[in-house]
């Protein structure tokens, strides 16, 4: 119950932003919006105000704003007054056209900016605290061989006294393979532990070996203190962390191009669920980064080139306004089912691995 009210919140609000993100520069630019719909489907709720119906529909998976002549073939079938086809989407400005597609992602981006902000803000601004201290020990690594635990603190390897957690690491580095003994304190004794460095590869956070070191197998605590800081360094951070997202996020769609990150790794809804679950339980700082995060994988996700996504609709705005008229109606419509299918298969292809995960 708990994963199910964290997604309806999660998934209920990031949709608002994006839709919202539409509705606005449609009304800016006064086209006409028929419909706001969260979620796709028959309307379970729905309520006119002034020209524009707001609904809830069945499937929650997404959303739409309905704008008055989406396509030139619309209006062809109607007789309108000049001021009618004037409040159209089709006759708008390319460019017009261009922001209104573009709102939507670019809202869940500054909505995702906010969210980082408003953590800072109100809990300040996250500082690792650099300890000596174990978080823990691999399996099946030279430490837990030796005896080493979680909890224990290293105050010196073959008698040099440690630190920080840099002076553990280079001087495990250095022992070119050699024994070292790690004095650490364990409650209230001092251990003195013979352990021997084992080569091993290291990896970047995508699993892609960047090189090799000598390790025993042990890793930092993952302290931190949150240091109180004022409006100016909260939006700073605030747009850090959605710059640095945004990066991941790309860089990460590349790996699975290049296949360095297994397909296996994406994940649909019922992911999306239980992560969020997690993080509601984990506490209100986790779930909102929780929401940032995704925020960002939305709006860089529809600014994919694919033909029914809001990227694949900027990209036909982009070759109008180059070759000075419209793409042929028949190639966007072809274009389009293109799109229909590949988005239709990824769904598929998630849903699939998130049943996998829970039934696997």
């Amino acid at each position: 119950m708990n994963s199910l009210i964290s997604f309806a919140i999660v998934l209920g609000l990031l949709i608002f932003v994006h839709e919202f993100g539409h509705f606005v520069w449609a009304k800016f630019f006064g086209v006409r919006v028929l419909k706001f719909s969260l979620g796709f489907g028959p309307k379970l709720i729905s309520k006119q105000y002034g020209e524009t119906e707001y609904l809830i529909s069945a499937f929650p998976l997404g959303g739409y704003v309905k704008m008055f002549g989406e396509s030139p073939s619309e209006l062809a079938e109607e007789k309108l007054s000049p001021s009618e086809l004037k409040r159209s989407f089709a006759t708008r400005p390319v460019w017009q056209r261009f922001i209104i597609v573009a709102g939507g992602p670019v809202f869940n981006l500054i909505f995702a900016m906010f969210l980082f902000f408003l953590i800072v803000f109100v809990a300040g601004l996250p500082q690792p605290v650099d300890t000596t201290t174990i978080g823990g020990v691999g399996q099946e690594s030279p430490a837990i061989e030796a005896g080493l635990q979680a909890g224990d603190t290293i105050i010196a390897i073959d008698g040099k006294e440690t630190r920080l957690w840099e002076d553990v690491s280079q001087l495990i580095k250095n022992s070119e393979g050699r024994e070292v003994v790690i004095t650490t304190r364990r409650g209230d004794e001092t251990l003195e532990i013979a352990v021997t460095p084992r080569m091993e590869t290291t990896k970047n956070i995508f699993g892609e070996v960047v090189g090799e070191r000598y390790m025993v197998g042990i890793a930092r605590t993952e302290e931190v203190v949150y240091e109180k800081v004022g409006f100016v360094k909260s939006l700073q951070a605030g747009v850090s962390q959605t710059w640095s997202w945004m990066y991941l996020t790309v860089l990460g769609l590349v790996k699975i191009i290049q296949k360095v990150v297994p397909a296996s790794e994406l994940g649909g809804p019922i992911l999306i669920a239980k992560i969020a679950g997690e993080r509601m339980e984990a506490g209100w700082v986790n779930f909102i980064y929780f929401m940032g995060v995704l925020s960002v994988n939305l709006g860089i996700l529809n600014l994919l080139p694919i033909p029914i996504l809001d990227g694949g609709h900027l990209v036909f705005f982009s070759v109008e306004a180059i070759l000075r008229k419209p793409l042929n109606l028949r190639t966007m419509e072809i274009l389009q089912q293109i799109g229909l299918v590949l988005l239709g298969s990824l769904m598929i292809f998630v849903f699939y691995n998130d049943l996998v995960r829970v039934f696997g």
